[in-house]
């Protein structure tokens, strides 16, 4: 049976203040309304033999919450950038590629400081690549050419080749014109060999 208002005889060092449990409280939400994780709230309570199980009017140590992680900021961006931008609560790489108008390759190679470009944080500083050349075009096509060709959303080199049946390499050697093959862009034109 069930003694009332569970109250710790001491809360542990360092720690931010005492809660008293209210109707409908769980663990989970008590740690989340006061920024702490789950198995540090269990922890500080000892006196609560099974977390599952609380009470109204149980008493618990509330630890203090961690340091929010800092932001991952670049230390330069790289030459030909556009400007930096601030990662808001809700925004993913692929998101603000677009809403910038560049690639999602582009905006990920400007920023090796993000080792996982699917994990980012509000507070991380982004180096936004600046928009390349609306259309940039061929003045001349190599000799015995099949055709050219405007790239689409959604193109790369590698898809453009298979889509024509030629080697990478030789659709690359076809377009000098494009600086670097791994950022393509909607209305470029490229030169397709045989």
């Amino acid at each position: 049976m069930r003694t009332r208002g569970r109250v710790p005889s001491t809360c542990p060092p360092n720690f931010q203040g005492r809660y008293t449990v209210q109707r409908g409280d769980t663990m989970f939400l008590i740690a989340k309304r006061f920024s702490v994780s789950l198995q540090a709230l269990i922890k500080a309570n000892p006196h609560i033999e099974n977390p599952s199980l609380i009470f109204p009017g149980d008493v618990l140590c509330v630890p203090k919450a961690k340091p929010p992680r800092p932001p991952r900021v670049p230390k330069e961006c790289p030459p030909n950038f556009e400007r930096r931008y601030t990662v808001q609560s809700g925004d993913t790489m692929f998101l603000i590629a677009r809403r910038f108008g560049v690639s999602l390759q582009a905006l990920i190679n400007a920023n090796p400081h993000i080792p996982n470009p699917n994990v980012i944080f509000p507070g991380d500083v982004l180096c936004v690549p600046g928009k390349p050349p609306a259309g940039r075009i061929p003045e001349t096509c190599p000799p015995s050419f099949q055709g050219r060709y405007t790239v689409r959303t959604g193109d790369t080199m590698f898809l453009v080749a298979q889509r024509f049946g030629v080697t990478l390499q030789a659709l690359i050697n076809a377009n000098p014109h494009i600086t670097d093959p791994a950022q393509i862009f909607p209305g470029d034109v490229l030169c397709v060999p045989h």
